[in-house]
């Protein structure tokens, strides 16, 4: 069948199957787990009579589902896609049941809907995600929410941002099924769903390791740039921080059991230059015997020690505070602050 421009000749099946393949195999395989076994089939039959669809011609689809999430999307190659998609995101007995017309056990449970759920979420983390969106598709997600939530969304956008979603909520036509259902599923993946969670998690979790590399002066400038800048979940990026300097406020019990198994040598070229209140914190958490070896080697000549080693022992200590933190054995002191 060759590229076709008239439009209303594809069926509703048919577009929803052009849709799926212009999102690209991560977005639709997550969409897919929301359809049942006889529209999966239908999209799979649908996609098969479909070859080419000019870039114009699908935005003018989009368009009519009121979803407009063909990103870049041009040409399109049907039934291949369509397959693979399908294959990669169903499990072998599915793909089986479905090519056969068997059955497909499905979830019992329903997942819980989708606007509730959203407004328990930060609203400045639900407008970061909504200015990334169509602003047809944020107008709509915004139609959905609770008036007084909606407003906490609508004052932390940009001026810009704010102005063509509010015109379009003014204009706003009643949503297809089909439109209403993918919309919800890209808002559940994409904020409500675990995998999100974790996904933030690890987010928050990579940007603190890059910030325990910088300096106790580097990091609250740092900190405060992006407090500043209006940047959310920064108290989950707070808990996750960690400085040589901050053991002061370690309680006694954690500083035993982050001194525990670091060896007095690391001990004694990390205090080299502490202040006198750091080192008496260190030092009160070690054994009597070690402690007088510590003293020690602090009034010994420290021959060539430079900065750098310093500064890379005094990470090693702050990077196993980190460690036993995530390993639940002790808490640290932004983490005793939010309990």
């Amino acid at each position: 069948m060759t590229a076709t421009s008239d439009l209303p000749s594809l069926t509703r099946t048919q577009k929803a199957a052009a849709i799926l393949v212009a999102l690209g195999k991560p977005a639709a395989g997550r969409l897919l787990k929301f359809f049942k076994q006889d529209e999966l089939r239908a999209l799979m039959d649908g996609a098969r009579e479909l070859r080419t669809i000019p870039q114009a011609e699908l935005e003018r689809i989009v368009a009519e589902f009121e979803a407009e999430f063909a990103e870049g999307a041009g040409l399109l190659d049907s039934a291949d896609t369509m397959g693979t998609i399908f294959s990669e995101t169903l499990t072998p007995e599915e793909m089986t049941a479905l090519m056969n017309d068997g059955p497909v056990e499905t979830a019992t449970d329903e997942p819980k809907p989708v606007w509730p759920q959203l407004e328990q979420i930060e609203p400045a983390r639900v407008g970061a995600f909504l200015t990334n969106e169509h602003p047809q598709a944020a107008a709509f997600a915004l139609s959905k929410l609770a008036p007084s939530f909606a407003a906490q969304v609508m004052i932390v956008l940009d001026k810009p941002v704010r102005g063509e979603i509010v015109k379009r909520m003014l204009a706003l036509n009643p949503a297809s099924p089909a439109a209403v259902a993918m919309m919800e599923a890209h808002v559940r993946a994409a904020l409500i769903e675990d995998d999100s969670g974790k996904a933030a998690s690890g987010a928050q979790m990579r940007v603190a390791s890059v910030l325990n590399e910088l300096d106790k002066s580097q990091l609250d400038e740092v900190m405060d740039d992006l407090a500043s800048a209006g940047a959310v979940n920064l108290d989950a990026i707070r808990a996750q921080l960690f400085a040589f300097e901050d053991i002061v406020f370690l309680d006694q019990k954690a500083r035993v059991t982050l001194f525990d198994g670091i060896a007095a040598d690391i001990v004694t070229l990390a205090l080299r230059n502490a202040s006198a209140e750091l080192t008496e914190a260190i030092l009160s958490a070690q054994g009597a015997r070690a402690r007088r070896m510590i003293e020690a080697e602090l009034k010994a000549d420290p021959g060539n020690v430079s900065a750098n080693d310093i500064n890379k022992a005094r990470k090693q200590i702050a990077s196993t505070a980190i460690r036993l933190s995530g390993e639940g054995a002790l808490q640290l002191p932004q983490t005793q602050e939010a309990a």
